[in-house]
Order: C-alpha cells, then sequence, then structure tokens
C-alpha cells in the first residue's frame, strides 16, 4: 500500500446514522476499523497496528483510534453524525452550536412521556378539526428567537442527574427546568398525509399507573399553577377513532435551528397551540454546519453511508485474499471515507 500521510490520523468525516443504533454503538463500531488502517492508526511491522503499552490483541483495537462525536443523535433519529479523529476531535465543539437542519415526521392525536414513538402514551386528544392549514398558521409562533423548555424526559443533567430519572424516579426537581433562548432560523409544513395514506400508529404501551403517579409528583414540583400542568390522561377522547381506517393524519417539518434546540419540544408544542397533541415518529437530521445529506454548494461535504461500514465489517470476515482493494491498495470503506475526509493540523503527536 502507498505511503499515506499521518494528516488522515487527525481528520474530520461524517457518517449517515441509521435509525435504531445508539450514536456511540456507531463510534464503537467504526473504531476497529479505523484503528486497523494504516490511514487513520500507525502500523508496525507485518501492517499490525503500532501498539504502545501493554494493551495487546483485537480487544485492544477500540482502545487505539481517538475518536468523538461533534453531538449525538437519539436511536430514533437517523442522518448526518459527524466524527472526529486524532486531533479532528478539537474541531468538534463547533459543531454542537452550528446552525443544523432537521426534517421530522409527527403524528397528530397523541402525546407521549418522550415526545416520540419510543416512548409511552401518557394522552390523546381531538384531531380530526386540525388540518394542514392549521398546522401553518400556528407555525409564525415558533419561529425567530424563542425560548424553550427542554423536556423532563430528556438527557439534560440537573445537579448531575439526568432529568428523565427524576421524572421516572418521581423525585421532586431541585428547581424549574430553565427555558433556555433557541432560534428557528425556518420552519415549515413540507408534507401532510391522511391517516389512510400512512401506516403509523400511537404506542400500545400506555404509562403504568405507579410511573403516572412519579411522574405527577415531578410535575407538581415544577409547575406550581395546576392549569398550566401537562395532562395526564391515557383515556381516549370519544372523537379520536382508533381504527386502522380512521387513523389521524401526520404532518412534516422542515427546519434550520440554532444548537439547543429540541425538535421533539416543537412538535409537541405545535401539536398543543392547534388544540391536540402530537409525537414524533421520525427524525433527519438533514444537515450540520458544511456536513449535509443533500449537498448544493461546493463547500458543502458528504456523508459516508453506513451501509459502507456494514460491508466493511463482514468483509473482516474474509480472508485477506479475498478483500477487494483499489489501484491505491485501499479498501472500499477507506477510499470512501478518503473522499469525505477534512484533515486537521496534527496536534496530538501520541494521536
Amino acid at each position: 500500500m502507498p505511503k499515506v500521510s499521518t494528516s488522515t490520523f487527525n481528520s474530520l468525516f461524517g457518517v449517515v446514522k441509521p435509525s435504531g443504533p445508539a450514536s456511540m454503538t456507531i463510534v464503537n463500531t467504526i473504531k476497529p476499523l479505523l484503528s486497523s488502517s494504516p490511514l487513520f492508526f500507525p502500523q508496525g511491522e507485518g501492517g499490525k497496528p503500532a501498539i504502545k503499552g501493554k494493551k495487546r490483541g483485537k480487544a485492544a483495537l477500540k482502545h487505539m483510534v481517538k475518536i468523538g462525536t461533534g453531538g449525538t443523535l437519539d436511536p430514533l433519529a437517523d442522518g448526518v453524525l459527524v466524527l472526529g479523529i486524532g486531533s479532528g476531535t478539537k474541531q468538534l465543539a463547533s459543531f454542537l452550536d452550528c446552525v443544523k437542519e432537521y426534517k421530522t415526521t409527527c403524528l397528530l392525536g397523541c402525546e407521549t412521556d418522550s415526545y416520540d414513538s419510543q416512548g409511552v402514551r401518557v394522552r390523546v386528544a381531538p384531531w380530526t378539526h386540525v388540518t394542514r392549514e392549521n398546522i401553518e398558521a400556528v407555525l409564525d409562533r415558533f419561529r425567530g428567537e424563542i425560548m424553550q423548555t427542554p423536556p423532563i424526559f430528556s438527557a439534560l443533567k440537573m445537579d448531575g442527574r439526568p432529568l428523565y430519572e427524576y421524572a421516572r424516579e418521581g423525585i421532586p426537581l431541585p428547581r424549574p427546568i430553565p427555558a433556555r433562548p433557541v432560534t428557528v432560523h425556518s420552519l415549515e409544513v413540507v408534507d401532510w398525509q391522511a391517516g389512510d395514506s400512512h401506516s403509523y400508529r400511537w404506542p400500545e404501551e400506555t404509562m403504568s399507573e405507579e410511573a403516572r403517579e412519579k411522574l405527577k409528583k415531578t410535575v407538581e414540583s415544577i409547575v406550581p399553577n395546576d392549569a398550566e400542568k401537562p395532562p395526564l390522561d391515557d383515556q381516549p377522547d370519544p372523537a379520536v377513532p382508533e381504527d386502522t381506517e380512521a387513523r389521524p393524519p401526520t404532518f412534516t417539518l422542515r427546519m434550520k435551528v440554532s444548537g439547543g434546540t429540541y425538535v421533539r419540544s416543537l412538535a409537541h408544542d405545535i401539536g398543543h397551540a392547534v388544540g391536540s397533541a402530537a409525537h414524533v415518529v421520525t427524525l433527519t437530521r438533514v444537515r450540520q454546519g458544511d456536513f449535509t445529506l443533500e449537498p448544493t454548494v461546493e463547500n458543502d461535504r458528504e456523508c459516508v453511508p453506513w451501509e459502507v461500514f456494514e460491508e466493511a465489517i463482514k468483509e473482516n470476515e474474509e480472508p485477506e485474499e479475498k478483500i477487494v482493494r483499489d489501484e491505491n491498495g485501499h479498501r472500499r470503506w477507506e477510499a470512501e471515507v478518503l473522499k469525505r475526509l477534512v484533515l486537521q493540523a496534527s496536534e496530538d503527536k501520541d494521536n
């Protein structure tokens, strides 16, 4: 294999995360591949990774390459996941505050504890009065600079504990969840599907009485005015048919938002604004900084499809003589990553 500049040991690239696995699962899957490649980790004699210290063998590979993310995605979400390698990790903080673009599909008539389809049902509400025009009419309330309160079922920490732990254990919060300023640069409805045009359903699981009581204790500790407390009623409204022929419609939003914006909270709040309820059923990060699923200008950077890494993992089980390489001696996944790399100046001699 031709000699490769060690600058590739310090770089950034984007991955198209699939819906399902957590972001760290993606990182832990890719890490051994990077560690076994001379493009991303110094190789010793015989083409084996140059391991320092006492760690040896395949189990050590996952500890070799320094790798991080420029902001994680929930398991439900898919799309752009920015990864930094070596000193490239020092650039990842800039991706937390940059403008991001999302596309999300929301199902009307049902509210969940997590504000998405992976949660349990806590409330249903009438939805037959809601039209696409109703949704579009309230969007101005959510554009521009707004104050947004993170959901109680989020990983945001208060006094060292994630908020969801307080809610699940019925522990009063030390103080109200502070609203934070966020900027919604653009927000529009890009699709509307009637109930007979999609297959999404409300979650079947409802919150248990025990969990409901615990959540009420936490809610009461942060919302002193009973009139403002989020309703916790999982009994279907008579006006809400549940049969498959009369499923609630979905609306799809496309938005550009500042760092720290909770897309699920926007969907939840829009559902309330039209006198109903809503939760997220799909969520795609279309853009993060220059990394995008839809490159349109010269500086846009494409992301590596996840299928490329899935193929590489399967290929690792094959004998070396069966592994396909290009004219430069690169495996397919190496060539695909190289095409999308953003090289960083090396500041970390130990990688």
